[in-house]
């Protein structure tokens, strides 16, 4: 069994208040839907953790807070904290966000990806890597990693589906 980077993770317990409650409104067709933080962070929160079986929002990875929304400007902004100061597994995580991102949000989005500031030793490195279309369409074209983002994505939409029911 491989070696864990960070073996013992603090937990975090979820928010109930996080969640958007549903309204008429928003069931609405005929009304138009803008994109907000809370959405963007729905579509993130459920992400698992490519070490463990828990999600980035009981990692405490993602938080509600560090996700800033302009649907005018079309701009998505996304903070995460790595769960240690020299996570291996943190361009990973990012990696995961954008495609979640990439996969749900319409085309006109420009997203940045960032670790918080102060919270990873190669914050920089990480920061660039994740923010430059070449190195992430590299990366999504390499199989063994695109299936370990797919993963994060399909067990986190499994779980979420698990915790409606």
């Amino acid at each position: 069994m491989p070696e864990l980077i960070n073996a013992n993770p603090t937990i975090y317990i979820p928010s109930k208040t996080s969640h958007r409650v549903i309204t008429a409104k928003d069931e609405d067709e005929n009304i138009e839907d803008i994109i907000d933080s809370q959405e963007v962070f729905d579509l993130i929160r459920s992400i698992s953790d490519p070490e463990h079986p828990l999600t980035l929002e009981e990692l405490n990875v993602t938080q509600l807070e560090h996700v800033l929304v302009d649907d005018d400007k079309d701009r998505v902004k996304i903070e995460f904290t790595p769960t240690i100061p020299h996570c291996s597994m943190a361009t990973l995580i990012g990696l995961c966000i954008r495609v979640r991102l990439l996969r749900s949000l319409p085309e006109r989005f420009k997203v940045d990806i960032n670790v918080r500031k102060g919270t990873h030793q190669s914050e920089q490195a990480v920061n660039k890597q994740l923010n430059d279309k070449e190195r992430v369409a590299a990366a999504l074209e390499n199989a063994h990693l695109l299936e370990v983002v797919n993963q994060c994505l399909t067990t986190a939409h499994s779980r979420s589906i698990k915790l409606r029911q």
